[in-house]
């Protein structure tokens, strides 16, 4: 049986409109109510930017075998325990007969500031897998096959995420994929990493300009980051554990 990709990439597009739209109606609420927030929060106040690709990994679940499966979206049901602490908010839970069968984050990162994030964002992701699969070994989750773990980016397509970024090290030097290397490049190289040392089932970051509440334009920086993989990862996963249940 071949696996459903539910016309991702229209779905993306749209996903992608909303996720700009949304984060303009928020501050033009904040604007017209005189309480507008400072910087980029005034856009983000409102929240659930990335609701889009939420219902875009809904409808892969549902269209691959896993119709009755428990998607979980609100926040008093999305924490798992952990290992180095009790536990971890996350944004999308699906749980199928009691079994985890996934976990996902989904970030954003607009300017104009992007130096001041990315290693917030590198630290919390790679901190959260670890802490997943440490309590996975030790049998938080029951005795089942490995869950998909899904991280995924949308960047700002702009100069700053765009630009050759210098840094530097005291005492030895940079590895040398990151010299040089803008913060989109620094994302994907993240991503890279974070499914080679399976951290996560697939990790993706795509980039989009602030023009695209219109058309829903985004890219891909790589295949292996792209959201193609990560949406065929899934929808194969999921396949999987409906055939195993």
């Amino acid at each position: 049986m071949a696996i459903d990709l539910v016309n991702y990439e229209g779905k993306a597009r749209e996903a992608v409109k909303a996720f700009w739209g949304n984060r303009e109606a928020a501050r033009q609420k904040q604007v017209e109510s005189g309480k507008q927030d400072q910087g980029e929060r005034a856009s983000v106040t409102a929240g659930k930017n990335m609701d889009g690709f939420l219902a875009l990994v809904k409808d892969i679940v549902y269209a691959n075998g896993l119709e009755h499966a428990d998607i979980h979206l609100a926040r008093r049901v999305l924490t798992l325990p952990g290992y180095f602490r009790p536990t971890k908010l996350w944004d999308m839970l699906v749980i199928n007969q009691g079994r985890l069968i996934a976990a996902l984050e989904f970030k954003s990162h607009v300017g104009p500031s992007f130096g001041n994030n990315f290693n917030n964002r590198a630290e919390e992701a790679i901190g959260t897998a670890h802490d997943l699969w440490t309590a996975y070994r030790e049998g938080a989750f029951g005795e089942y096959t490995r869950p998909f773990v899904g991280w995924m980016m949308m960047l700002e397509d702009a100069k700053g995420s765009s630009s050759p970024v210098r840094d530097a090290s005291a005492h030895f030097k940079l590895l040398p994929e990151f010299a040089g290397a803008s913060y989109a490049e620094r994302y994907n190289i993240m991503c890279r990493k974070l499914m080679q040392e399976q951290l996560y089932s697939t990790a993706s970051v795509i980039v989009s300009p602030r023009s695209a509440s219109g058309t829903g334009e985004y890219k891909e920086l790589s295949e292996l980051t792209g959201l193609k993989t990560f949406v065929t990862t899934l929808a194969g996963h999921v396949a999987a554990e409906a055939a195993r249940s």
